[in-house]
C-alpha cells in the first residue's frame, strides 16, 4: 500500500497506508483525520476536502479540472499547491506525497 503523509491544520504529521483506488480524501479521513470535512463525500461539489500539495508532488498529480478549479476559488486559503483531495486518486506512484489540511473556510 503506498504511504501519505498528512499535515493536520495543527501541525501535527503523520504518516498513513492508503489501499490504490480509493481517493487521496478518503484515505485521510479512514485514516482519523475528522477535520477533512469532506462534506459532499467527493462529488466534486464543495471544496472542504482542501489540502495544499507538497510543490515537488504538483507536477506528478492529474490536471486541475474546470469544476475544481471553480471550487477552489472560493477558498481564501488557496494557493498555488492547492488540491481536492477526492479529485487525487490514491496510486502506487504517489506513494510518500505530502499534503497538508488546508484552513477551514
Amino acid at each position: 500500500m503506498p504511504g501519505l503523509i498528512v499535515t493536520s491544520r495543527e501541525g501535527v504529521t503523520r504518516e498513513v497506508q492508503g489501499e490504490v483506488g480509493l481517493s487521496v480524501m478518503e484515505v485521510i479521513r479512514e485514516n482519523g483525520f475528522d477535520e477533512l470535512a469532506a462534506l459532499c463525500g467527493g462529488s466534486c461539489s464543495c471544496a472542504t476536502c482542501h489540502v495544499h500539495v507538497a510543490p515537488e508532488w504538483l507536477a506528478r498529480l492529474p490536471a486541475l479540472g474546470s469544476d475544481e478549479d471553480d471550487l477552489l476559488d472560493s477558498s481564501s486559503d488557496r494557493d498555488a499547491f492547492s488540491r481536492l483531495a477526492c479529485q487525487l486518486p490514491m496510486t502506487e506512484a504517489l506513494d510518500g506525497l505530502g499534503v497538508t489540511i488546508a484552513a477551514e473556510d
